[in-house]
């Protein structure tokens, strides 16, 4: 089968605009395109979803979106066509380009997680990597497992499949397959199990060669957006009414980023002490907090934390 190749007019010649606008690569459909638009959203950056075409703009930030096919991504970012894009590590992997130094990892967006590994009939013992000797295994990332047969001494055919990879042990295509799992379902519901997990992955920003310093300080301030959400993912604002003389208890329980903040209340002998939590520590923290006399306690959502 001949490799598939995408063409896309780059450079100049593709700029039919006077100002300067940074080009973002994201995935044309499925949840990483919901989840890269929803981040581009949460950043404030308004782009009309259901006037989705090929090539979009935002309405109020410098963005061109170019919408593509996942494993179209890294070398369209590579060859300078889109300046970065949001895409698996995955297929980054595959492509081999953040090895060659192509493409530069910019940042982990923290959402599309999930690993690939390697997975066999439910009714075979697994040992070790020996197991594969010989063997055949179905998959859609033949560079990163021959990496990992490389590395682990093990002899095995790689039988790329473009697709549904989790059928081929039933269809008596392969032995085995490596491919990737979210929840694990998929497997089971086709028989197979995983015994070797290879390579864990998630969303991330990529970025190309190419920027110019214009564009690169447009990349500055969308990454300074990104950086602000992500400061406040899995933590809450908390305050509520505390006696005056358990305040620096309190603040041994809730550092803040810096120091929480303390205001008097009306109230002799009371104030009001605010400050920011991690989301898993929270009830604990309550707990202790009830325990050294806060009341009126107050847990509120974070939107953005600007350091």
């Amino acid at each position: 089968m001949p490799e598939r190749q995408v063409f896309f007019l780059c450079g100049a010649a593709a700029d039919n605009t006077q100002n300067t606008m940074l080009r973002i690569a994201i995935q044309s459909k499925g949840r990483l395109s919901d989840d890269s638009l929803a981040l581009l959203r949460d950043a404030g950056i308004m782009v009309d979803e259901l006037k989705r075409k090929f090539l979009g703009k935002a309405s109020n930030f410098p963005l061109e979106l170019l919408y593509l096919r996942d494993d179209d991504i890294p070398g369209v970012v590579a060859d300078g066509c889109a300046d970065i894009g949001i895409v698996g590590f995955n297929e980054v992997a595959e492509s081999g380009l953040l090895a060659d130094g192509q493409v530069t990892l910019e940042r982990k967006l923290g959402f599309g997680k999930c690993h690939i590994s390697l997975a066999i009939p439910k009714n075979q013992e697994y040992t070790d990597p020996s197991f594969f000797n010989g063997k055949s295994i179905a998959t859609s990332y033949p560079n990163v497992l021959e990496g990992w047969l490389k590395e682990n001494n093990v002899d095995a055919r790689v039988r790329k499949i473009l697709g549904s990879v989790e059928i081929a042990p039933a269809a008596s295509i392969a032995d085995a397959i490596f491919d990737i799992v979210s929840s694990g379902g998929t497997l089971v519901s086709n028989g197979l199990k995983e015994v070797v997990k290879v390579l864990d992955s998630e969303a991330v920003l990529i970025s190309g060669p190419s920027m110019d310093e214009e564009k690169r300080r447009i990349l500055s301030s969308l990454l300074f957006r990104f950086d602000s959400i992500a400061n406040s993912a899995g933590k809450k604002y908390i305050l509520m009414n505390l006696p005056t003389d358990s305040v620096e208890e309190a603040v041994k329980l809730l550092p803040a980023m810096r120091s929480p903040t303390v205001m008097p209340l009306a109230a002799e002998g009371w104030c009001s002490l605010h400050s920011v939590v991690l989301e898993k520590e929270l009830w604990d923290k309550i707990e202790k907090l009830k325990a050294i006399g806060a009341e009126g306690i107050l847990v509120l959502d974070l939107d953005k934390i600007i350091l």
